[in-house]
């Protein structure tokens, strides 16, 4: 769409995209996700020897002795683990799907329930990621801004970011 007469000022005869107008954008026969990959953004997936474990509450949902580390530019690192490693006894299956230019779209997410608090959508997998990701095909991560992160017996400071809301429903967190 030209914007010939915008009324925002430096706009006028500049085009825009309506990224929502097609069913999906390909950048050659790659298929990109909810928006193009910015050029100075890396995500990088490394395998580790450091153990991680994951805790809520007290409550260890993960422990890993080798976890796979995403780093992304301007987030925090992520942790995948094998499913095998996951206490799926505190997390519910979750309806909810996201989709991220550099990694793909989700396979599941799951919501943690400790006692009467529940920690909506606090974990998520890709079992398809983009090529650039395979190393985390079916693994899964934990939003380390709702968790506690302990790498090779260190706590790590929970991160504050723009993808954790909080809610006011003191039984939701």
């Amino acid at each position: 769409m030209l914007l010939a007469d915008s009324p925002v000022a430096g706009l006028s005869g500049t085009v825009r995209f309506d990224w929502a107008a097609l069913d999906a954008w390909f950048e050659e026969d790659e298929q990109v996700f909810v928006h193009p990959r910015n050029p100075y953004v890396r995500v990088d997936a490394l395998r580790s020897t450091r153990p991680v474990r994951i805790e809520l509450d007290g409550v260890v949902l993960a422990e890993s002795p080798s976890p796979v580390m995403v780093f992304e530019t301007g987030l925090p690192t992520r942790y995948y683990l094998n499913p095998t490693e996951i206490n799926f006894d505190y997390l519910t299956p979750s309806d909810t799907v996201s989709s991220c230019p550099y990694k793909g779209t989700t396979s599941r997410y799951w919501s943690a329930r400790i006692g009467d608090t529940v920690d909506p959508d606090l974990a998520w997998a890709y079992d398809f990621p983009t090529r650039q990701l395979l190393p985390i095909a079916g693994l899964v991560a934990f939003y380390n801004e709702n968790v506690d992160v302990i790498l090779a017996g260190q706590r790590l400071e929970q991160p504050k970011t723009h993808l954790v809301s909080s809610t006011a429903d003191p039984a939701i967190r």
